[in-house]
C-alpha cells in the first residue's frame, strides 16, 4: 500500500517542469507584472483554462519568484482546503511566508480598515469570488474582483467559467471582461489538459455530456484511462477502496440531490446499499482528500475543487437526469444545497432559471475533472444510469 501523499502539493510546486507554452505565458505574465508595478493605475493579467491544464502550476511559480521581489505581495484564494495547501507549501519554501497566503474578504476587510493598497495580488480560483455582498461572510462590497483591483497596482487572475458554482459567485467570461476594460489588461487561455491521462477523444466526449448534447458512445480511445460505468453504488465504492489501498488518493464524491445541512451533524448519501456521511467540517490543516479516515466519507465539490485525486468516483445525482432525444438534463428543483441558488437583483427571470441549470453543469464537471488515473460513474436516474452503460459497452 502507497502512503498518501500530496499530489496538490506536487502539482503545484515550484520544482515542476514547465513545458515552453507554460514557460512563455509565465515570462509574458512577469513582463506585463513588472511592466505596470512602475506605472500610475491599476492593471489586470487574466489566465484562463478549464480544470487541469496548468493554471495553478504557473501561477505558484510566477508568486513563488515575485513574491521575493515585490513589496506587498499577496497570494488570494476563496477556497480555505486550497488555501491550506498554498500555506502548507509557503511553510516548505524558503523565504516564503504563509501571511502572503489570504482569503479574499479579510484582504478586502483589512485593507479598507488600514486605508491601504498593495502592489501585487494574485488570485486563484477567481471564479469563486463574490459578485455580490454575502453579509453572512462579512462581505460588504459589490464585488471582490473590483475591490481587489482598486487595492492593488497590478492583479493576476485565474479564472475557469466552468467552475463557477454559487450564484453569488456568479461569473462569465464576458461579465469578466467587461469588468477589467477599464484598465490595461492581457489575457490568455490556457487548453492543453495535463492533469487527467485520459485521451484527447475522452476529454471532447465528457465536454458534450457536460453541454448537454446527445450522448453518444464512448470513444474506442480513452487513453491509459480507466473508465466504468456502475449499475451499483457500493461496488463502485469497494473499487474505489481498493484503488485507495494500492495507489493512494482514490475517493467517492457526489452532486448536490442527498440531505444535507450546516448544523454539524452526518447526513448521509443513500444511494441502494450504499450510504456513506457527506464530508465533513474539516478543522485540521490537512486538505479533506489527504486524511486517511476520509476513505468512508462522500466528498462534494467544496472539498475536491482544485485537487487531484488518483480515482475518483462520482455520484451523478437526483438533479441529473436522461431526456426523451438522450441528452443530459438538469432539473434544480431536485437540489439539496441551498447555498448554490441565492437570489440576486441582476438575475431575474429567464437569466436566473437559466444560471441555476449552468451551475448545476459546473458542478458535475468540477467533478469529472479531478481524476488522474481513473473516474467511476453511477447515475442516481435509471434511465440515465442504463444508458451511460449502454453507451460505455458500445466502444
Amino acid at each position: 500500500m502507497q502512503s498518501l501523499e500530496s499530489h496538490t502539493l506536487n502539482a503545484f510546486s515550484k520544482n515542476i517542469q514547465l513545458t515552453s507554452h507554460q514557460k512563455q505565458v509565465l515570462k509574458r505574465i512577469t513582463t506585463f507584472t513588472k511592466r505596470h508595478l512602475n506605472e500610475d493605475g491599476h492593471a489586470v493579467f487574466v489566465l484562463m483554462g478549464d480544470a487541469g491544464t496548468g493554471k495553478s502550476l504557473i501561477l505558484n511559480q510566477l508568486f513563488t519568484d515575485l513574491a521575493q521581489k515585490v513589496n506587498e505581495a499577496y497570494f488570494l484564494v476563496n477556497h480555505p482546503e486550497l488555501l491550506k495547501v498554498y500555506r502548507e507549501l509557503a511553510g516548505e519554501t524558503p523565504h516564503m511566508l504563509k501571511k502572503y497566503y489570504q482569503r479574499p474578504t479579510s484582504f478586502i476587510n483589512k485593507l479598507h480598515k488600514q486605508q491601504r493598497h498593495v502592489n501585487l495580488t494574485v488570485i486563484d480560483e477567481a471564479h469563486l469570488l463574490l459578485s455580490k455582498a454575502d453579509h453572512y461572510n462579512n462581505y460588504y462590497g459589490e464585488n471582490q474582483l473590483e475591490d481587489i483591483i482598486n487595492l492593488s497596482k497590478v492583479t493576476i487572475v485565474v479564472f475557469d467559467p466552468h467552475q463557477v458554482l454559487r450564484t453569488k459567485s456568479f461569473w462569465t467570461k464576458d461579465r469578466l471582461l467587461n469588468l477589467i476594460k477599464p484598465y490595461p489588461h492581457d489575457f490568455v487561455h490556457l487548453k492543453e489538459q495535463f492533469r487527467m491521462q485520459a485521451s484527447p477523444q475522452l476529454m471532447d466526449w465528457l465536454d458534450h455530456f457536460i453541454d448537454g448534447d446527445p450522448i453518444g458512445p464512448l470513444p474506442k480511445e480513452i487513453g491509459d484511462y480507466d473508465f466504468r460505468v456502475y449499475p451499483d453504488a457500493q461496488r463502485m465504492f469497494q473499487d474505489i477502496v481498493r484503488k485507495n489501498n494500492h495507489y493512494g488518493l482514490s475517493r467517492m464524491t457526489s452532486t448536490s440531490g442527498y440531505p444535507s445541512t450546516l448544523d454539524g451533524g452526518k447526513h448521509l448519501v443513500n444511494e441502494g446499499n450504499f450510504h456513506l456521511p457527506w464530508d465533513q467540517y474539516n478543522f485540521t490543516s490537512t486538505p479533506w482528500a489527504e486524511q486517511p479516515q476520509t476513505i468512508n466519507e462522500v466528498g462534494s465539490i467544496y472539498t475536491v475543487q482544485g485537487f487531484d485525486l488518483n480515482y475518483i468516483g462520482i455520484i451523478i445525482g437526483p438533479p441529473f437526469y436522461l431526456t426523451s432525444d438522450h441528452r443530459l438534463g438538469v432539473d434544480p428543483s431536485k437540489v439539496t444545497d441551498v447555498e448554490i441558488f441565492k437570489h440576486r437583483q441582476d438575475l431575474t427571470g429567464k437569466d436566473y432559471e437559466h444560471s441555476k441549470i449552468i451551475l448545476l453543469r459546473n458542478s458535475l464537471n468540477v467533478l469529472l475533472r479531478r481524476g488522474i488515473k481513473g473516474m467511476y460513474l453511477h447515475a442516481h436516474e435509471p434511465n440515465l444510469e442504463h444508458y451511460l452503460e449502454k453507451m460505455s459497452l458500445k466502444k
